[in-house]
């Protein structure tokens, strides 16, 4: 810290500097928005953010401002109870905070299909991904990776979230999930 004195008065400079984000940076997150029907009629809503971990981070460099060749197929996946994201998470089991939940009747995990870009962000509302759960399960979570691989262990993640408390499904109950991503100031 420098000190300085002007006019009989102290005058001190000095730096605060947050370790994660400085002022002004953008930061990149997701907004997961699910709904659960049964029968048609909405049991509940959840909505948390997604924590995008490091290999999601380094991916987005890499591929926009590196110009490393791309392709924009995303995917959505479910998790069970009580998951813990971390940054240092990864597809091939670098993930010892949550498991992928596989119990719904599509083949593989749902696309993300997002619309225009404006004002910062984008996201998946015409087209929210669809799972049709095909059991009894209790959910805890989301995320998003880029292979459609349903319980697979490959590809790039790119986050995920947990909800506020575990959430229990039935048979032929719907999840609808709406992700919206945002590089907004922090």
């Amino acid at each position: 810290m420098e000190e300085n004195r002007i006019n009989d008065v102290n005058v001190e400079a000095g730096l605060v500097a947050n370790p994660g984000m400085a002022i002004g940076e953008k930061q990149l997150k997701n907004r997961y928005k699910v709904e659960a029907f049964r029968d048609g009629k909405l049991l509940w809503v959840e909505e948390f953010d997604n924590l995008v971990v490091d290999v999601g981070l380094n991916d987005s460099l890499d591929k926009h401002l590196k110009g490393a060749a791309y392709t924009a197929a995303w995917y959505v996946g479910v998790v069970g109870s009580s998951p813990t994201f971390a940054a240092a998470d990864t597809m091939n089991g670098a993930h010892a905070g949550w498991t992928e939940q596989t119990t719904y009747d599509e083949a593989t995990r749902p696309v993300l299909t997002l619309g225009a870009v404006a004002a910062k962000s984008v996201d998946n509302t015409a087209s929210k991904a669809v799972f049709t759960i095909s059991g009894t399960v209790t959910l805890g979570g989301a995320f998003t990776v880029t292979t459609s691989n349903k319980g697979g262990t490959t590809g790039i993640l790119y986050g995920g979230g947990a909800f506020s408390q575990n959430r229990a499904l039935v048979d032929n109950d719907v999840l609808n999930v709406t992700i919206t991503c945002t590089a907004a100031a922090s």
